[in-house]
């Protein structure tokens, strides 16, 4: 089982299109799907975009920022590394980080890796769970943090404790309603412990 795309519900999908492919140059893996649904609070996921140095990384926050989302985290150093996180104007949070302190050239706003960083209740349940559906581990840290192996997928999803998501990305954990999020895979359609919804993979339009 492997992501193929996630959809995002927001309110003027013209409007979120035009922010993603101006702030990240994202096309392929979001989706955007027209929604009112409440939702308060955090809605328990993360996007997180890894790059390869710490100029990246302020060249994606600040264009970011530049197309109209909110700082949540400026960018920083830390022990792991470089990074900083935005809100984008519908909502979403992401962030943007890198485990090298230097820069080793000019920087791009290109993307190495694309994780969707889902918040649960239970991360050995959950673990278990996707286990269950066909997710292959390749990082795990005890009940904090779990990785899945992206394979072919261009977006990998990972289990981290929603309060400790939350703190790591500077919001408070309490969110209630929509999780606004749909993730589509190479599997039947299920919903996990903590609300999440997978579909079937359909295939992208051509023109």
């Amino acid at each position: 089982m492997a992501i193929t795309s996630v959809t995002l519900d927001v309110a003027d999908p013209s409007a979120a299109h035009r922010f993603y492919t101006t702030a990240f140059g994202l096309h392929t893996q979001l989706r955007l799907r027209a929604s009112d649904a409440p939702s308060t609070g955090f809605r328990g996921f993360v996007m997180a975009l890894t790059v390869a140095q710490p100029a990246d990384v302020d060249a994606l926050i600040d264009a970011a920022l530049d197309a109209g989302a909110i700082s949540l985290k400026p960018a920083a150093k830390s022990l792991w590394g470089y990074g900083g996180v935005v809100q984008a104007p519908d909502g979403t949070i992401w962030k943007v980080a890198t485990s090298a302190k230097k820069n080793s050239g000019p920087a791009t706003r290109d993307i190495d890796e694309i994780v969707l960083l889902l918040g649960v209740a239970d991360v050995i349940a959950s673990k278990r769970f996707y286990v269950d559906q066909g997710l292959v581990v390749a990082k795990s840290f005890s009940r904090v943090y779990v990785e899945f192996a992206a394979g072919s997928s261009p977006i990998k999803p990972a289990l981290y404790r929603r309060r400790a998501l939350a703190k790591d990305v500077g919001v408070p954990a309490d969110g209630t309603g929509s999780h606004r999020l749909t993730i589509a895979g190479t599997t039947e359609p299920f919903t996990d412990p903590d609300g999440y919804a997978w579909e079937a993979a359909v295939p992208v339009p051509t023109a």
